[in-house]
């Protein structure tokens, strides 16, 4: 059975946005981009890995993005229809008629019964890229978090998970640190 992580960056206060969208408030070091990069190469788009000459690394641990349309939009803005080309790429949403490029599918409906099938399929895993409505909706369905927990408080803006109360446990696998402050957790559901 294939899994489904959310990978994401937030604040000490849960925003992995801030009210606009704004991320440009996260601090930045070489050590964490270049681990990163190593450890997790295809949550990356397509034009960045090209940038820093990683494209023709191989998917490590993921096949397939799913992201829901406002995390979409970005590359949309710029002129880029397939964001991900070297995964499956998934984009949920109801405000969407259809997807702008055969390269991306688009789920109008059930999400969280359509990634139940998707993880019944064979490949390697899935990867949530955002946003905190979606995550929120999927959380039943969530295996893995990857949280990249930046020394930041932002006071306000689009928290990580937008769902009604419900605690879910995770267990902590990992805890890395890097010299931006940032830590990398890794947990699995318990």
């Amino acid at each position: 059975m294939r899994e489904l992580t959310y990978y994401i960056g937030m604040t000490l206060d849960g925003f992995i946005a801030g009210p606009h969208d704004e991320v440009d408030f996260y601090p930045l070091a070489e050590d964490h981009s270049a681990h990163m990069n190593d450890a997790y190469p295809e949550v990356l788009p397509t034009h960045v890995r090209q940038a820093i000459g990683i494209d023709d690394v191989q998917n490590r641990g993921f096949d397939t993005v799913v992201m829901g349309r406002r995390t979409y939009d970005p590359a949309l803005e710029i002129g880029i229809t397939s964001p991900y080309a070297h995964l499956r790429q998934i984009v949920v949403s109801r405000s969407m008629d259809a997807s702008p490029d055969s390269a991306v599918e688009l789920v109008r409906d059930d999400p969280r019964g359509y990634i139940r099938e998707l993880k019944a399929q064979e490949g390697l895993g899935i990867y949530l890229a955002g946003g905190g409505r979606l995550a929120g909706e999927l959380l039943p369905e969530i295996d893995r978090l990857i949280v990249k927990k930046y020394p930041v408080v932002a006071g306000s803006g689009l928290p990580a998970f937008a769902a009604d109360f419900a605690p879910v446990q995770f267990a902590l696998e990992e805890a890395l640190t890097f010299s931006n402050g940032c830590a990398v957790l890794r947990y699995r559901r318990r």
